[in-house]
């Protein structure tokens, strides 16, 4: 099995070398991981100690970046690598202040897995969520380098739990500890008997806390709001779009309407703004003139996690391709969400289900159907935002948990 991964290694890397020429996420994957060594080694300092954090992407990042910041609290002179998989997440955060070295993970390859592991020679490391790299985890393990998985999270269709999946089963069974965010994924990492487990939340609630509590406020969202209530789609595709700008053309004097689209292109916005049968703005373009308009399209990032606060309702993107965007960043301001039907492997979109804080729709009269309830409804417009909040709140404390825990396990291996 050993063989067939690194194969598998190789041909997904020869695919990114192939489409190079032709996908924008292909050539900034594989420009990242040109002479990676050499230009890694200039900024490792030997004399160092590090602590190494790895995320696929972006929203493994935001989850990590709790247990980052508490750590350079607690541990001030020991360094931060932090790495990425994905484009995506390092284009965005490749400056990020909170930690001192930032590159793609190098392809995981035997031979790469030991010249990386050997330069920085981490104090212990962390995987957030979902990162499994069988000669990493197998390199940090023979060099007895403790490797920690955070805000893990397991379903029982996972190949861990198959009876083919033994070559996977070992992975985890050469991690030191596993915190995952929940009672079922204990229980079924027990059952194949890896015991190393305990449950400590999702990270997340804690991020989405520090957002909401260190949020910049956005005076063209309120002067664009006004004394109407405003209903914020975020991380928002075509699909989710297509519903939504129909119920505003038909409505759209209910409330004032905001669009933060996934993809902020100029295509892609222009192509947005095409749905709408009323006045629509670009914030960028926002100014007196512009505040009567219904629509307003954010085209821009890093705005939205500050925008939520001016909301009344919000609807999450992502439901109706690979899976939601964080419907937490909403939720924690005490609003209603909704999101499309692919939400069955989200744990927080299934708590809010059930607590009715959160409701989902795939077309358009379970669209309109929802939205008319919460804006005509005021009893059940009270209750699912004051669930909402309820329920972040109550979720808070996994990163205090997890950095304590890591802390006492590896408190001879970090500087006193």
């Amino acid at each position: 099995m050993q063989v067939i991964y690194n194969l598998g290694i190789l041909f997904y890397t020869a695919i990114a070398w192939i489409i190079y020429p032709f996908n924008r996420k292909a050539r900034l994957w594989v420009d990242g991981h040109r002479k990676w060594f050499e230009s890694l080694k200039q900024k490792v300092n030997s004399q160092e100690k590090y602590i190494w954090i790895h995320c696929a992407s972006l929203g493994e990042f935001e989850q990590g970046r709790p247990v980052i910041e508490s750590l350079r609290k607690v541990k001030p002179r020991n360094k931060v690598i932090l790495t990425f998989f994905s484009p995506s997440g390092y284009e965005i955060r490749k400056n990020y202040k909170g930690a001192d070295i930032i590159c793609y993970l190098p392809f995981d390859t035997p031979g790469n897995a030991k010249k990386f592991i050997s330069l920085i020679n981490p104090v212990f490391a962390i995987f957030v969520k979902y990162e499994f790299w069988n000669n990493f985890i197998s390199e940090l393990s023979r060099k007895s380098i403790p490797v920690y998985l955070i805000s893990g999270i397991f379903r029982k269709e996972q190949i861990f739990f198959k009876v083919y999946g033994a070559f996977f089963r070992k992975m985890l069974m050469k991690f030191k500890w596993i915190y995952v965010q929940d009672e079922l994924s204990s229980d079924l990492l027990h059952e194949i008997g890896i015991n190393n487990v305990s449950v400590a939340g999702d990270t997340r609630f804690d991020r989405v806390m520090q957002i909401a509590a260190s949020t910049n406020e956005i005076p063209r969202l309120a002067q664009f709001r006004r004394d109407e209530k405003l209903f914020l789609a975020g991380s928002s595709w075509r699909q989710d779009e297509e519903i939504i700008s129909r119920y505003i053309n038909e409505f759209p004097e209910r409330m004032k309407w905001v669009f933060a689209p996934h993809e902020v292109d100029p295509e892609n916005i222009e192509r947005l703004i095409k749905l709408f049968t009323v006045q629509c703005v670009r914030f960028s373009e926002f100014s007196d003139d512009s505040a009567n308009a219904r629509v307003l399209i954010i085209d821009n990032i890093g705005m939205l996690s500050s925008a939520y606060r001016y909301a009344y309702i919000a609807a999450v993107g992502g439901g109706f391709g690979k899976g939601i965007h964080n419907i937490l960043e909403a939720a924690c301001w005490g609003i209603p969400v909704l999101f499309g039907p692919n939400h069955k492997k989200f744990r927080e979109a299934i708590d809010l289900l059930e607590l009715e804080s959160a409701e989902s729709f795939d077309d358009y009269y379970s669209f309109k159907k929802i939205l008319d309830d919460w804006i005509s409804n005021a009893d059940i417009y009270k209750k699912a935002a004051e669930s909402s909040r309820d329920y972040v709140n109550k979720n808070a404390g996994a990163t205090s948990k997890i950095v304590k825990e890591i802390e006492f396990r590896n408190q001879r291996l970090l500087k006193i």
